[in-house]
């Protein structure tokens, strides 16, 4: 199986569990001739290389993971295109200061505060399908819910005006697939357009009258370690990370979570009414199904793991999604299990000082989602009896569609 392994394949993207398997029981430190990355994906070692930020450095965690062609490079330069090291990718000394502004943002106290827009949204979003829903339509709660909550959240929330949320998220998508898909060399070109586009947005919001008590004015008054104020191109990047983060990744688990539950009408009526069911599903959710599957490190020096000896500069996969199945922490992890003891052990959101800022948030929105969707779309039922076209990115991971109508409209459909 492993000799075969395309981590960019429909059939990876499908079903990557008996992959996932073979690499922890086989091979726990592989090397991927495909991608000359080595795939770590015991749940020890991943968390062995979080957690070690000096010896595993993060240099690598957002840059192309295909070459890009000197068209879709100088569409990029055009546009003054940069991303200094911010967030994701920043193992030096500017890291934790920025950190610290960002999570000000993503605060238990701003998340609760924005308990009323996120409600509000969700609701706003799931009636204007509601109609559509109550009269036998199909619908697809991936395009049409999942994927614009968060992105109007955020919009909302950063007081975000002037431009389309479909925009943003076309925006968001796009740099997602150019910096870790494998397009065409004609289709980076295209996506390196939208991107440029992106960047020229966000640089003329952290040079505008942003407010400052919100993240852009934050930023532009951020001081570095040294005392001098953060230069423009890196609080753009901070951007780049925040808003697609907030946005597509956020999206990605809505979108997971509603399929899977709309797949168990039991559980889909009860995620209607208990609050602490349908966040329980978002954590079962996030061991097993992440959004965000796999992430990057460089060796800093030479390392053992697994037995396997690595030489310095070796570029690191780390299996997130993986990790979450490993049984050597779960017990059963094939199964959802809403009640699991120990789900929120998974690395799901990774560990140490990069974990993601933006993880109670993202958790909220989810849960927030899944039960006003259960609540203004009782009896919904999943359309497809196979697997669904999936976004099959080398770090990301969910489901393009998520097609529901109301039991009883059509021909009863049974729950897979």
């Amino acid at each position: 199986m492993l000799d075969r392994l395309d981590l960019f394949g429909t059939g990876f993207a499908a079903d990557p569990y008996p992959a996932l398997a073979a690499l922890r029981h086989t091979a726990p430190v592989h090397h991927d001739p495909g991608t000359g990355l080595w795939l770590v994906s015991r749940y020890v070692d991943v968390r062995r290389v979080l957690l070690e930020p000096g010896t595993y450095v993060p240099d690598n965690a957002q840059r192309a993971v295909a070459p890009l062609p000197m068209s879709a490079l100088r569409a990029l330069a055009r546009a003054g295109f940069t991303l200094p090291p911010a967030l994701a990718d920043n193992g030096g000394s500017t890291h934790a200061g920025l950190r610290r502004l960002v999570m000000r943002f993503f605060s238990s106290e701003r998340v609760s505060a924005a308990m009323p827009v996120i409600e509000e949204t969700a609701r706003e979003l799931a009636a204007d399908i509601r109609d559509r829903f109550s009269a036998g339509a199909t619908c697809d709660l991936a395009a049409d819910y999942a994927r614009p909550l968060p992105c109007q959240v955020m919009m909302r929330l950063l007081g975000i005006k002037g431009i389309s949320a479909d925009k943003l998220l076309k925006w968001s998508d796009a740099a997602l697939e150019l910096f870790y898909g494998r397009p065409p060399a004609e289709r980076q070109t295209y996506l390196a357009e939208l991107v440029g586009d992106f960047h020229r947005w966000l640089s003329d919001q952290v040079a505008g009258a942003a407010p400052e008590d919100g993240l852009v004015g934050a930023l532009r008054n951020h001081r570095l370690p040294g005392g001098e104020l953060l230069d423009r191109a890196t609080a753009v990047a901070v951007c780049f990370f925040v808003f697609i983060a907030g946005q597509s990744t956020t999206g990605q688990l809505i979108s997971t979570v509603l399929r899977r539950v709309a797949a168990d009408p039991q559980a889909w009526s009860r995620a209607a009414t208990e609050d602490a069911f349908a966040s329980a599903w978002v954590e079962e959710t996030l061991r097993r199904e992440p959004p965000v599957t796999t992430w990057r490190r460089i060796a800093a020096r030479e390392v053992e793991l697994s037995g396997v000896r690595l030489p310095a500069g070796a570029h690191l996969l780390l299996m997130l999604m993986g990790t979450g199945s490993d049984p050597d922490v779960f017990t059963e992890p094939e199964q959802l299990c809403p009640s699991r003891e120990n789900v929120r052990h998974h690395l799901s959101f990774g560990a140490g000082r990069h974990r993601c800022p933006g993880a109670l948030l993202a958790r909220t929105e989810a849960a927030v989602a899944l039960r006003t969707a259960a609540h203004l779309l009782p009896d919904a039922v999943l359309m497809e009896d196979e697997p669904p076209p999936m976004l099959g990115l080398l770090s990301f991971r969910a489901p393009l569609r998520v097609p529901v109508r109301r039991m009883g409209a059509s021909e009863p459909q049974q729950s897979r």
